[in-house]
Formats: structure tokens, sequence, C-alpha cells
């Protein structure tokens, strides 16, 4: 296993953690904290091992950070209505 793969392992557990942790501020730093994490990692894990691995760490990481992937979502289809009407 790489050390990109073992790296991603990690940070996926890190990230799970983070999300049983009890919080008063709705694990929103955290999250943001994960992403500017998550990102680079995930060239790395893609430059490393090939883009089919860097599928499979986007989408785990999606999975876990899916309430951050719901928000953007939600903001693109809203700028794409107004723009496109």
């Amino acid at each position: 296993m790489s050390v990109s793969l073992i790296l991603a392992c990690l940070w996926l557990v890190l990230a799970n953690v983070i999300g049983l942790l009890p919080s008063r501020r709705n694990h929103w730093p955290a999250a943001w904290a994960l992403v500017a994490v998550g990102i680079p990692l995930l060239g790395y894990v893609t430059w490393q091992n090939g883009p089919v691995w860097g599928m499979v760490v986007l989408t785990l990481g999606a999975s876990v950070l899916r309430w951050p992937v719901i928000y953007l979502v939600r903001w693109c289809l809203r700028h794409l209505r107004v723009r496109g009407s």
C-alpha cells in the first residue's frame, strides 16, 4: 500500500472520529479543516495511484463529508437557475 493511500485511510479514520465527537458548533470548523487537508491529499492519491483510486478516495471523502457536498450542490443549482433564467 502506498504512502498516499495510508494517509487517506488515516484521514478517513480521523474524519469519522471527529464526526462521533459531540460539538456545540455543529462540526463546521472541523469539516472545513478536513476539506483543506483532504483536497491536497486527494491530488496526492491521484498522482501516485491513478485516477481510479483518486475517484475511490473522492467518493469515500464525500460520503464522510456529505453535508458540505450537499450545500455545494444546492448552491450550484441555485446559481445556475438564476443565471439560466
